[in-house]
């Protein structure tokens, strides 16, 4: 049986310490402002995406991760006996996933697995860091494709957002909706729904009404939760509104087990700042 490599994209959002100890490889997506495209992770993260939305005025763009990409990537562990597994931003949400499908398909039969998150930032991140586990167990890379096919549809993964402008940018928020947020001060909660992000709930007020909606989410699935883990991560937010969410999800699950990341520059081209997400596994 073949040793297997692990593979997520930049949209996984965790921490460097996660990938360097996990020993989990990062193809970078794209990002696009000022007329040039940035490696996600590499050459942006969430903090410059910001600096270049106001010197230029314009929010980003995104682009998936092109099947040769991924070519190159795999085919030197490939070469070395190694087997890959892959998983990150789900099928629904990017092109990255057909991607993979496709450069698969360069390799003999059985090299490549990939499971289908169904979801996004350390949504996925926290399938990887499953799989890697897997792999450290000692299981195959079908094995572990089967294990994670199992878990991704258990990924609870939800946001409250700051500000609507990103989300309207991408096409996910209307004018009106964009306006009477402002006016009426809703920080919505979007949830991922079968791998596509739905407006889940509308909080008016703070930030803080927001954060407790999300709180009362994981207390709902306290008897169910998987305890390796709870992710907090957010695209830049006001320390605040940070402590805020640590506080409260602190009495309800054991605050060793909360992990704060911070999205990298496309999912925070998509949700802009502020935006503060809590995802976990339900066993």
């Amino acid at each position: 049986m073949n040793k297997v490599v692990i593979f997520v994209d930049s949209t996984a959002d965790l921490n460097k310490e996660h990938y360097e100890q996990n020993d989990i490889n990062v193809v970078p997506l794209l990002v696009n402002i000022g007329g040039k495209a940035y490696k996600d992770g590499q050459e942006i993260d969430s903090n410059t995406l910001y600096k270049l939305v106001a010197e230029h005025g314009e929010l980003p763009t995104t682009a998936a991760v092109p099947p040769y990409t991924f070519v190159e990537a795999f085919k030197p562990f490939i070469e070395k006996g190694f087997d890959i597994f892959y998983v990150g931003i789900g099928g629904k949400l990017s092109a990255t996933l057909q991607s993979v499908v496709l450069a698969a398909q360069e390799f003999e039969e059985g090299r490549v697995y990939y499971s289908d998150s169904n979801n996004l930032s350390s949504g996925s991140g926290l399938l990887a860091l499953k799989a890697a586990k897997f792999r450290d167990e000692g299981k195959s890379a079908k094995e572990i494709k089967s294990l994670i096919d199992e878990l991704a549809p258990k990924v609870n993964a939800l946001f409250a957002i700051e500000t609507l402008d990103y989300l309207h940018k991408g096409g996910r928020c209307s004018g009106t909706a964009k306006v009477l947020g402002r006016l009426f001060h809703i920080h919505p909660i979007i949830k991922v729904t079968d791998g596509k992000l739905i407006v889940y709930k509308k909080p008016r007020g703070r930030m803080t009404a927001a954060i407790d909606e999300l709180a009362k989410e994981l207390k709902g699935h306290l008897s169910s939760l998987d305890m390796d883990r709870v992710m907090i991560t957010h695209a830049g937010v006001d320390q605040v509104n940070l402590d805020y969410a640590l506080k409260k999800f602190g009495e309800l699950v054991d605050s060793s087990k909360i992990v704060v990341t911070q999205a990298g520059g496309v999912i925070s081209s998509h949700c802009g700042y502020g935006t503060i997400g809590l995802l976990y596994l339900r066993k």
